[in-house]
């Protein structure tokens, strides 16, 4: 079975507990307006490889990246290559290494999709923005998916880290942080909640691509956007 795969990092430490080999899928069904891997959208791009050659990478880090971490897939949206991803986690388990899924979750629910959820450990699950209509203006797509697809992560009680990229003057409305405040403490098992601040350090590929970079009017954000959202949100 063949994959598309953007690009590896061999120890990472900020997508999921300890140190961990991040795989970026290539593929993204989302237009996010702030996204900085924009090389990622095309599912036709990237570079292929088999799940054995993939697998094949990860042992080689093993002993880097057990007991405490693991493998992290991100993307783009890693969730459009399901059927590959459930060959190659299937093969992660085996060898007991924790599996990790960075994804904003705006998928069907396929028998495919819930027995790829079976093999993994944590979601790292990217809310775009709790309200649906600066959703759709961000991202070019309803938040109804990714909604549903955390109640169903919730339901079946897998571990879930909640991640929020904060906009100033998009996604740092007051209303709309109590709401998604309120959806969050609705979930089980959520772990951990992170409120990342909008940077623009992904622009040179928009532009590398001949393309203008929608949130160029936007500023970045600082500790004192973060420190009021948490404070809006009642979290640490």
């Amino acid at each position: 079975m063949i994959g598309r795969i953007h690009s590896f990092e061999s120890l990472g430490a900020v997508d999921g507990p300890g140190i961990r080999f991040v795989i970026f899928m290539q593929g993204c069904s989302l237009k996010c307006k702030y996204c900085q891997n924009r090389d990622t959208w095309d599912i036709n791009a990237g570079t292929e490889y088999t799940v054995e050659e993939i697998y094949n990478k990860v042992m080689r880090y093993k002993n880097y990246i057990t007991p405490n971490g693991g493998v992290t897939i991100s993307g783009g949206e890693p969730l459009l290559q399901a059927e590959f991803l459930v060959e190659l986690l299937k093969k992660l388990k085996k060898e007991n290494i924790h599996t990790c899924i960075d994804t904003s979750g705006t998928v069907a629910l396929t028998e495919t999709m819930k027995e790829l959820i079976d093999l993994t450990d944590l979601f790292l699950l990217d809310i775009k923005c709790i309200n649906d209509d600066v959703c759709k203006d961000l991202t070019g797509v309803s938040n109804k998916k990714e909604l549903e697809f955390a109640r169903y992560l919730s339901d079946i009680g897998k571990e879930i880290w909640i991640r929020q990229v904060l906009v100033p003057g998009i996604t740092d409305d007051e209303e709309d942080l109590k709401d998604l405040s309120k959806f969050i403490k609705s979930l089980k098992n959520v772990k951990k909640i992170e409120i990342l601040k909008y940077h623009d350090l992904g622009k040179f590929k928009w532009e590398n691509l001949n393309l203008e970079y929608p949130l160029k009017r936007y500023r970045t954000a600082n500790n004192a956007d973060v420190k009021r959202a948490k404070e809006i949100m009642n979290i640490d």
